[in-house]
């Protein structure tokens, strides 16, 4: 199956003209189920804590690039708005609060968002933490929006990415990340890390991956233009790292086309 199947046009239902919904109840159902343990760095989400380091700097260099920061300015978010959709127990979210930005939270468990809120609260971090999906969100003017890992699990990737960029402000920055549907991909993200149990049974499913190629197709789409790509590389000695190779997993930097 490609991703034009997975994309499910048109976005809104035919019989209704309501918005089909982006959420696959099995997806959140499987990963509100790993909620409790989201936040132990050598629990069933350790990969992502390893990932997330390597994420977060090309947030920030983004960041610096795109609005003029300096790279020694500890809050270079201050004074703007923050929006992260599928995030989860709050990896991104956090980091982002803490950069100075006021931050809202998507996520389609909520299991999730109870997770996120419990492992905000006690550091004092304002984060809005929302059950709900980005197509029913409404609100719009972030001055940044992320993505990470999200698209490839949602049932109609139109109107997802329609919800993005309804959200993004029309001098904002967005940055996305992704599995590459490759045969490396597969070995390395599905076959592999199944089998050694680094990542949990049923978490990617190969055929719902997308191309460079195809996602940014489908950002054009929404008006938005791609104006940087970089893969994520994997490597055992060094973990992950940005790479020019694309073909395990990438990131783009996005704006209003």
């Amino acid at each position: 199956m490609t991703n034009a199947s997975i994309s499910k046009s048109p976005s809104t239902d035919q019989l209704s003209g309501t918005t089909k919904s982006t959420i696959n109840p099995q997806e959140a159902a499987h990963f509100g189920a790993l909620a409790a343990d989201w936040w132990d760095s050598n629990g069933s989400s350790a990969m992502l804590h390893r990932l997330n380091p390597v994420r977060l700097g090309y947030i920030r260099d983004a960041i610096n690039l795109h609005f003029g920061v300096e790279a020694t300015d500890l809050r270079p978010l201050a004074g703007k708005r923050g929006l992260d959709v599928g995030c989860g127990a709050g990896l991104v979210c956090e980091p982002l609060a803490r950069m100075g930005a006021s931050v809202t939270g998507l996520d389609a468990a909520p299991e999730n968002i109870a997770a996120a809120k419990a492992h905000a609260e006690p550091q004092q971090l304002d984060i809005d933490y929302r059950n709900i999906a980005i197509e029913k969100f409404g609100e719009s003017g972030f001055d940044l929006v992320t993505s990470l890992e999200v698209i490839e699990h949602v049932d109609d990737s139109d109107s997802f990415v329609a919800g993005l960029a309804n959200a993004l402000a029309d001098d904002g920055l967005m940055i996305l990340s992704t599995p590459n549907r490759t045969a490396m991909s597969k070995l390395m993200l599905v076959d592999l890390a199944e089998m050694t149990g680094r990542i949990p049974k049923g978490t990617h499913h190969h055929d719902q991956f997308f191309t460079p190629v195809e996602l940014e197709k489908l950002l054009g789409q929404a008006g938005l233009q791609v104006i940087d790509t970089t893969g994520i590389s994997y490597s055992p000695a060094h973990g992950f790292s940005l790479s020019d190779n694309l073909a395990l997993n990438y990131l783009m930097t996005v704006v209003r086309g």
